[in-house]
């Protein structure tokens, strides 16, 4: 059974940084492409943040460039997004996935085979 289990939500003050962790669990990790996505209230699912499965090319939403960093271990198989300078407008959900799909496809999130059950992210004072 394929499971992803994301921690390190909470609540951050305004330019405060959190570091979220994706497990992996149930699946060849090394042969997956991990994203993470993000779900505010009222919101379409938004594409956070892309690393292929070799950590060879990574992606960013342009509201994130700069701020967040996305890296992986296949060693532990685990997915690390280190967020910085969080703004209220990062509030949301935040869930992790993976999918075996082309490159040029990662940023859509109906191509994500599975996902993780979310963990909450709120930017405020």
């Amino acid at each position: 059974q394929v499971q992803l289990v994301e921690s390190g939500g909470g609540l951050v003050q305004p330019g405060g940084s959190l570091r979220l962790s994706c497990a992996a669990s149930g699946l060849t990790f090394r042969n997956y492409h991990v994203a993470w996505f993000r779900q505010a209230p009222g919101k379409e699912r938004q594409f956070v943040s892309a690393i292929t499965r070799s950590s060879s090319g990574t992606y960013y939403a342009d509201s994130v460039k700069g701020r967040f960093t996305l890296t992986r271990s296949n060693a532990e198989n685990t997915a690390s997004l280190q967020m910085n300078s969080l703004i209220p407008e990062d509030t949301a959900v935040y869930y992790c996935a993976a999918t075996t799909v082309v490159i040029s496809s990662l940023r859509d999130h109906t191509k994500y085979h599975y996902w993780g059950q979310g963990t909450q992210v709120t930017v405020a004072t």
